[in-house]
């Protein structure tokens, strides 16, 4: 909100003062049932896990439905399916 009135925003203006707080704040509120249970969320990065294929493949669905529900995109470029191990947050995970 400001002096010559209410602006709507359909992409997050990352330039703004605690943008990225409130972009957490949404996430952490749109996956709560998530967090902990099959997902983990850091401040720019979701990992979606499971010890079996059949399992990741149904956290997958949910955390694309809840993605939906919300009009939220993902930017292809930056994600990574079905991956044993890689670099997440500057550390290698694997199995």
């Amino acid at each position: 909100m400001t002096d010559q009135g209410t602006y709507y925003y359909k992409v997050m203006p990352f330039g703004l003062k605690n943008a990225s707080f409130t972009y957490r704040r949404l996430v952490n509120k749109m996956f709560e049932k998530q967090i902990n249970r099959n997902m983990e969320v850091y401040v720019n990065d979701m990992l979606v896990k499971r010890k079996t294929t059949s399992d990741h493949i149904r956290n997958l669905v949910e955390s694309f439905e809840v993605l939906r529900t919300h009009q939220m995109k993902l930017n292809h470029s930056k994600c990574i399916f079905g991956s044993s191990s890689g670099k997440f947050l500057g550390f290698i995970i694997s199995q």
